[in-house]
Formats: structure tokens, C-alpha cells, sequence
């Protein structure tokens, strides 16, 4: 057994724990990144990288299909083996050389192995071989481990071996057959990239698809979807599952119905990897989500966290499931913690760089499908619940000149949601060919609260998709004005 002290001790090496480490590194802070797998994590070879490239070979063949003249150009169909040769590139081959390199020319450190919390500024590291590394820190701990496939009760579904998202995003062959049990993102965007590959798919969702997102983007998604000859059944949940000696599976509804696939995909929700990790050393719970402040400090009231020294940032706190958010509270919890280290108050922080605040009500998402949904902020629904006084602006993008240069017969919608009190924008959705890159300029006019009037003068370029916030600027009219006192 070996013992060494570091400064910042770093659980879980994915994208939002080398964001961590290197905040803490450049801030002058001995940092060691503990992991167990892939240095890179999730985000990198079985989540948003793997799967993006899974996604790209049907939406360039779909939007090159929409427009004369390139559509008479194409006349033959994906090729599989290549775009899984181009996704297994993407994901780097399973193979983290690159990014130890990283930690490397960083000047982070790195142990490989189980971590498991043994005390207070304490982790015990268990390597593959069974070696053991005690490591000390003289500032703080931080929990970055993610998430993990949430797996359902279903009589018969453990024993059939189910995909998870990291079995969809690095498969070898594409099923002839997919089942697909859930209607949230990865579900979504699984159904329509094996659609594509070939696979006959077929989505089981209690709720509508998107149930978190304005209606119609599960709606347009849904529609897009069925046209791409993928079943999608909402409504009925899944009560058995069975895999016969010849491979195939049977899934039995509670409706009475049954659902033949080779492979079934599970993408019902995550859990919080913190199962063993010893978090019950320092009176937290085993398995739970780690509640944190906007320092990402954990809170708890046990006197093993006294000090400012565990932290918790992406997945692993619950507040938002997505990698560009956990790398924002990455660098929040980075900052903080070098100020920290140096005595200084963190409310001290020059423009608050050392608070995650945007996890609140600025949270921006995309969709990977085809049409894309990008949204960020608030709902409608959400917005009333929240006691907000509220217009719901909505604009059909097929009008715009640029929808109209893209693809004949372009479908897709925005809606913009207006905080009548403060005339400043709540949330923003999209949902459309290419409307990804929209979505940065909706962030900054919320988390800025730009007010409507000043947004007037932030003029679209045309013929773009961008033309859309002067379309909904003119549907809610001039700021300050009734429609009478206009005229």
C-alpha cells in the first residue's frame, strides 16, 4: 500500500472531472484525477460524442434528400460500415491514450482504480491488480462519477440482457429488429439513428416523446419518427420480457399486445453512480444524488463535512444531466475551490465566476433528431407553475426565407415564452432542420435578460433561420405600446 497528498483529489476522470483538475491545476493547486475506466468518460466513447456521429449520416442524407439538385445526386443509401468506422473514430477507438496524455501536459495526475471516501480528505484507491493507494488531500474532494442506465423492474428483462446507452452507442451491428423502452432523449435519438443504419424500430413510451419539452416538440419528433417507418407507441408499458433459444425477444405489454426485436434499448432515465464510493463514511447516503449549493459544495449536516472540502459536480448532483452544464459547475467548483485554498470568501469572486447559477432557469438542450428540438429555459407550463405572468409567442419556420434555401417543405416551430412584467424572455424552443446553432443566441438573451426593446435592434441576417427572433419580436409587438396605442 502506498500514501500520497495532493492538494485537489478529482473522483472520476470524464469530461466534467478534467474540467475540475485543470481549473484546480491552473490555479496553482496539486490535482490528481482518480478513475476506474476511460479517462474522457461517458460524454466521450459511449454518450454525446459516439452518439452524435451515430445520428450525422441519416440527418446529412435526409437534409441533402430535401433540396433539388443535391436530393437527384443521391441515389443510394448509408453505408453501415462506414459510419460506424467514422463513430468508432469519433468515440477514439475505446482507447483513452489521448486524454491521459492530456492530464499529463496538464500537470494533473492520475490513479487508476476504484475510489472509495475512507475518511474525511481521504480516498482509498483499488487498482485492477489489486494494488492500493491511499491518497490524501490538504483542500478538497471532488465526487464527478456521473450517472449510470436507470433499469426498470420487468419480469424476464434482467436475463435478456438489455442495451443500455452505452451498448446502443458502441455496437458492432445494427439489429434487424430494435426495441426502444422510453420516451425521453436518448430514446428519441436512438430510435431515429438505428432507423436510419437500417434497424425496424419500434419505441414503447408511456408518455408522449419529450415529456419535459413543449408539446409540440414531442408532437413534430413523433411525426418525424413514424415517417422514417419507426413504431412509436405511447401509452402502454412493458410487463415481461423473453429471449427464445433463437435470439429473439418477446416484450409483453399491459395492453395485451406483444413486440418481437433482436435487441431491446432501455433509456428510461439514470441513477447516480455513488453506490460505492463510501460516501456513508462521511454521513451521506449510499446511492443517492448529492445535493449541492451553487459552489457545488455537498450539503449535509455531518461533521466529517465540515471544512468546505466534498464537492459533487455534473451528473452525480442531480441538477442537470447534460455535459455542458457539468463542465460549467466544473469550472465553478474549480474556481471556488482555489479561492478557497487561498482564504479568499468566495462572494468575493470577481462577476461570480465561482457560482453555478445558470442550472436554475437557463439550461440549454438539443436534440439530436431529425427535426433537431433545442430549447433553453422555461416552458410554458413551467413558467406558469412558476407564478410567472406570461405570452406565449410562436412562429412557424417553414415562413422564413432561410427554411426555405435549406429544404423544400421544411417543418419546424419556435416559441419564445415572455415574462410580461419584466419583458424579458423565460425560455426559447426550436424545433427544425439545423436549429442547433440557434440556440447560444436564445441563451444569452435569457441568462442576460436582454429586454425585449433592446433585442429590436439585434438585427438578423437573411436569408438565415436567425430571421426567426424578428418574426418573434413582431408577433409580440413594440415593448411598452398596446396594440391601439401603435396605431
Amino acid at each position: 500500500m502506498s500514501s500520497q497528498i495532493y492538494d485537489v483529489i478529482v473522483i472520476g476522470g470524464g469530461a466534467v472531472g478534467e474540467n475540475v483538475a485543470d481549473r484546480t491545476a491552473q490555479g496553482g493547486l496539486r490535482t490528481v484525477v482518480v478513475e476506474s475506466d476511460l479517462v474522457g468518460g461517458e460524454c466521450s466513447y459511449w454518450a454525446c460524442m459516439p452518439s452524435k456521429a451515430l445520428l450525422r449520416s441519416g440527418a446529412a442524407l435526409a437534409a441533402a434528400r430535401r433540396v433539388p439538385g443535391a436530393a437527384e445526386a443521391v441515389t443510394g443509401s448509408i453505408d453501415v460500415r462506414a459510419a460506424l468506422k467514422q463513430r468508432d473514430s469519433i468515440a477514439s477507438n475505446w482507447k483513452d491514450d489521448g486524454q491521459a496524455k492530456w492530464l499529463e501536459s496538464a500537470g494533473i495526475g492520475l490513479v487508476r482504480g476504484h475510489a472509495r471516501l475512507t475518511g474525511a480528505k481521504e480516498v482509498t484507491v483499488t487498482a485492477a491488480d489489486g494494488a492500493v493507494t491511499v491518497l490524501t488531500a490538504t483542500h478538497a474532494v471532488v465526487v464527478s462519477t456521473g450517472s449510470a442506465a436507470l433499469l426498470p423492474d420487468i419480469d424476464g428483462l434482467k436475463e435478456i440482457e438489455p442495451w443500455t446507452s452505452r451498448d446502443a452507442t458502441s455496437a458492432q451491428q445494427i439489429p434487424e429488429r430494435l426495441a426502444v423502452i422510453g420516451g425521453g432523449v436518448v430514446a428519441a435519438e436512438m430510435a431515429a439513428a438505428y432507423a436510419s443504419l437500417g434497424s425496424t424500430v419500434t419505441v414503447i413510451a408511456r408518455s408522449p416523446l419529450l415529456g419535459g419539452q413543449e408539446p409540440f416538440a414531442g408532437e413534430l419528433i413523433t411525426a418525424a419518427l413514424k415517417e422514417n417507418g419507426v413504431t412509436v407507441l405511447v401509452g402502454p408499458s412493458t410487463t415481461k420480457a423473453h429471449r427464445d433459444e433463437n435470439g429473439t425477444v418477446t416484450l409483453t405489454l399491459d395492453d395485451g399486445t406483444t413486440v418481437a426485436a433482436d435487441e431491446v434499448l432501455v433509456a428510461i432515465g439514470r441513477t447516480a453512480r455513488t453506490h460505492d464510493l463510501g460516501l456513508d463514511t462521511v454521513g451521506l447516503d449510499t446511492g443517492d444524488w448529492l445535493v449541492v449549493d451553487d459552489t457545488l459544495l455537498i450539503q449535509g449536516d455531518s461533521p466529517a463535512l465540515t471544512g468546505d472540502w466534498l464537492y459533487a459536480t455534473g451528473d452525480v448532483n442531480h441538477r442537470a444531466l447534460l455535459t455542458h452544464q457539468g463542465k460549467y459547475q466544473a469550472r465553478a467548483a474549480g474556481d471556488a475551490i482555489v479561492t478557497r485554498a487561498a482564504g479568499t470568501p468566495v462572494d468575493d469572486a470577481p462577476w461570480g465566476a465561482h457560482v453555478a447559477t445558470a442550472d436554475h432557469a437557463a439550461v440549454p438542450q438539443v436534440t439530436f433528431t431529425d427535426p433537431e428540438v433545442a430549447s433553453v429555459g422555461l416552458t410554458a407550463a413551467s413558467a406558469v407553475k412558476a407564478g410567472y405572468r406570461i405570452r406565449i409567442l410562436d412562429y412557424d419556420l417553414a415562413n422564413l426565407g432561410g427554411a426555405s434555401v435549406l429544404a423544400v417543405g421544411y417543418v419546424g416551430k419556435a416559441r419564445a415564452i415572455v415574462d410580461l412584467d419584466r419583458e424579458v424572455l423565460l425560455g426559447v424552443t426550436f424545433v427544425g432542420q439545423d436549429v442547433a446553432e440557434l440556440l447560444h443566441s436564445a441563451t444569452v438573451a435569457i441568462v442576460g435578460e436582454v429586454p425585449i426593446n433592446r433585442l429590436w435592434h439585434a438585427v438578423p441576417s437573411y436569408p438565415t433561420l436567425s430571421e426567426v427572433w424578428l418574426r418573434l419580436l413582431e408577433a409580440y409587438g413594440r415593448p411598452g405600446f398596446t396594440t391601439e396605442a401603435a396605431r
